[in-house]
């Protein structure tokens, strides 16, 4: 063979679509790795329409992965103590039908949990969702998208009515002002900077705005850069807007015609002046002014945010005031305007789209509402009521699940929790009290593998076929061009045949990934997200497509391209809903104890855990080692200079990193990526100082900020000489 394969990178979720050759090509060495083994060559697909054949460090060296540390069977242990043993699949499902059987009639179905990942296709998620939601009755599937975007998600339900970026990436190239916020666009959404930055420069009218506490390389960029102190976003976004109301920003026809609630957010925005604004965002009020002015004066403003907004305790809020800046000056459903979440993962937003959040159910529907469950009851051929009319628990909720005793089984897919939940100790103290965890990864090891009892080997990219939608609501068919290896299955497989074993045969008679998308593309009929125009044929043939895509032809794919065109929203009156918010500010402030504000992020050649990027030499030697920015000014006062290791001490734990001093980063805030956990670097987790206060409504946790301490480590000190002794008593160690 030595044609290429068109897919999907498995990242970000940008979506930029790849081809994929195989080692050997006519003419041409066997393309190898440092250790010679025969790779896959990865290039840049110029035809898909959100990349245009450009592509990052990381989706150019992904092939380098696919070989190495792969589980490769399934293994099991009675015990964590003791060491796996490998078993056959026959041996995994009567293990996990047993197991499921037992909790279900000894516990009841609410027992049952499973946490998985915007790295599952959507036949994935749809397929879980099946079984959890739909036959066993309980809402307990929640996915890693609770620790990236469930704030937009929650944002956009609460002001559109419905879930769904309502902007597309060919907005880049025809805003007059781009906004933002909470956003290293630059080094985690590298190919829509690349997009943004190259029209910015050919532009010089165009405007850039970066709200962040650290000058990143997406801050380097801008015409304006706001480095605010953390937990003022909303601060600043009202302050805006009461400049916009002043100067006459404002789009009253609009205003009147097609939203509701604005009297509630004038009477927020008239409290925040311009000099009470700067004070608290610790900016001058001159540049305050200017980000207002850009905005205002502009005919076409595009606003981008991600977790910078999202992971915070009030994350919803903060959506939500961004939008009310689009929805008071009209700047929303015309071309090159909006407000546009950046997922973070490759199919963040296929999971919403099934239901992939303990609150929602397949096809942007919600738990809480009868006749969605009526509708899916009927459509999966269950009995009325079967699916449970409680919202499932969060990700944090199953951690405390176990600490309580109330989860008897935990199953965990695609996803490493052993590195990314807040309060690090906590989490992996709960994780050794399950009862049974059931972990199912491509890769061993991993830190969470740490704490299960039963490894599912699973399929990844190039191995599976499936669909993955990206940012811009663009679905793509990502299909598979290897053999898998070992005995690896994709998830869906897995979970279908857990579902026939349940005793659900008629449920769950998929033979292929495209039958479940044909039956998943059904469900999405007449709702928002409509898809019934699509399927794997269809996307193999015509290439990727944006939704809404309905089969009756009044929508062809890809139209509209945007959202809204007609100024008309999902609420009950078709208007949309402005949200006053008074900011809150942090929910873990800095006090004399613990006196600056640890604010965690990404970098460019990592992705998440490690899981994947770890195990690439190109990106593993991008950024070998973590570290600790920090301002001059700290760093005099506690007699730091770069290098200097430092030990890093929340109410919660502990992590150690050498000092990098910079004035990119704003006095009183350090910076740590979130990267390293247990295997790839010593007490060096950025989330064993985090905490798990949470937005009310999106339920996710601001990873963002916590309050932190300093401690110089003395050379020649042991780490437990060095420790706090309070801190010596009450953390546990890490596992080994």
């Amino acid at each position: 063979m030595t044609d290429s394969t068109k897919t999907l990178c498995p990242y970000c979720g940008v979506g930029c679509g790849l081809e994929v050759l195989p080692p050997a090509q006519p003419g041409k060495p066997i393309n190898r790795d440092s250790a010679g083994t025969p790779i896959w060559q990865v290039r840049g697909d110029r035809a898909h329409p959100s990349s245009h054949g450009m592509v990052c460090v990381k989706g150019a060296t992904i092939a380098e992965s696919l070989n190495k540390d792969r589980l490769l069977y399934p293994m099991l242990r009675d015990t964590l103590t003791q060491p796996f043993r490998r078993i056959t699949w026959e041996e995994a499902y009567d293990c996990i039908v047993q197991r499921m059987q037992t909790v279900r009639y000894t516990q009841g179905p609410e027992a049952i949990c499973m946490y998985g990942s915007g790295q599952f296709q959507t036949e994935d998620y749809y397929t879980a969702q099946k079984l959890l939601k739909g036959c066993l009755g309980t809402n307990n599937f929640d996915a890693n998208s609770r620790l990236c975007m469930s704030s937009a998600v929650s944002g956009y339900i609460q002001s559109f009515g419905a879930d769904g970026p309502p902007c597309c990436y060919d907005d880049l190239e025809l805003a007059d002002c781009a906004f933002l916020i909470g956003t290293n666009t630059a080094e985690c959404h590298p190919i829509i900077f690349n997009r943004l930055r190259k029209y910015h420069k050919q532009n010089r009218h165009v405007k850039m705005i970066v709200v962040d506490p650290r000058e990143t390389a997406t801050a380097q960029a801008a015409d304006l850069h706001l480095a605010i102190r953390p937990g003022t976003d909303i601060d600043l976004m009202n302050g805006m807007a009461h400049l916009l109301m002043r100067w006459g920003h404002f789009d009253v026809s609009f205003i009147d015609e097609c939203t509701a609630n604005f009297p509630a957010f004038a009477q927020v925005m008239q409290d925040y002046t311009p000099e009470m604004t700067a004070q608290r965002c610790g900016i001058a009020v001159e540049d305050l002014e200017t980000a207002a002015r850009y905005w205002g004066e502009s005919e076409r403003v595009l606003s981008l945010w991600s977790m910078g907004v999202n992971q915070s305790s009030e994350g919803t809020a903060k959506v939500r005031t961004l939008i009310n800046l689009h929805l008071m000056t009209g700047q929303i459903g015309k071309p090159g305007a909006g407000p546009f979440s950046l997922t973070g993962q490759p199919n963040a937003m296929g999971g919403r789209e099934a239901g992939g959040l303990a609150h929602l159910l397949p096809g942007y529907r919600v738990v809480q509402n009868p006749q969605h469950r009526a509708e899916l009851e009927e459509f999966w051929g269950l009995k009325p009521g079967q699916i449970s009319p409680h919202p499932g628990r969060t990700a944090w909720e199953m951690i405390t699940g176990l600490e309580q005793g109330d989860v008897g089984v935990l199953w965990i897919a695609a996803t490493n929790p052993a590195v990314s939940m807040p309060d690090l100790e906590r989490t992996k103290a709960a994780l050794k009290r399950s009862p049974f965890t059931i972990y199912q990864d491509a890769y061993f090891p991993t830190e969470t593998a740490e704490y299960a009892h039963l490894l599912l080997p699973a399929a990844q990219w190039g191995e599976k076929t499936g669909v993955m939608t990206n940012s811009e609501r663009r679905v793509t068919l990502c299909q598979a061009f290897r053999d898998r290896p070992g005995e690896a299955k994709a998830d869906w497989e897995i979970f279908a045949e857990v579902g026939r074993r349940l005793g659900f045969a008629q449920q769950f008679a998929f033979t292929t990934s495209a039958e479940v998308y044909a039956e998943f593309a059904q469900v999405t009929r007449d709702r928002p997200c409509e898809m019934t125009g699509l399927s794997h044929e269809r996307l193999r043939v015509k290439g990727p497509a944006q939704w809404p895509c309905r089969d009756s032809g009044q929508v062809k794919p890809g139209e509209p391209a945007r959202l809204y065109q007609e100024l008309r929203f999902h609420t009950p009156d078709g208007r949309a809903r402005f949200g006053a918010y008074h900011s809150r500010g942090l929910a873990e402030r800095p006090d004399p104890e613990y006196p600056l504000v640890l604010t965690t992020g990404r970098l460019y050649g990592h992705w998440h855990t490690q899981t994947r990027t770890g195990r690439i030499e190109k990106t593993r030697q991008m950024h070998p080692n973590p570290f600790l920015e920090i301002h001059p000014r700290d760093a005099s006062e506690l007699g730091l200079q770069d290098k200097d290791w430092v030990e890093v001490r929340s109410r919660r734990g502990l992590a150690r990193f050498p000092v990098t001093v910079t004035k990119a980063i704003a006095p009183g805030t350090v910076f740590v990526p979130m990267h390293w956990g247990f295997l790839w670097a010593d007490q060096a987790e950025a989330n064993a100082l985090t905490h798990p206060e949470c937005c009310p409504d999106s339920k996710q946790p601001e990873l963002k900020a916590c309050a932190v301490q300093l401690v110089p480590i003395k050379a020649g000190m042991s780490p437990q000489e060095n420790l706090h002794p309070a801190a010596r008593s009450s953390i546990l160690a890490p596992s080994s």
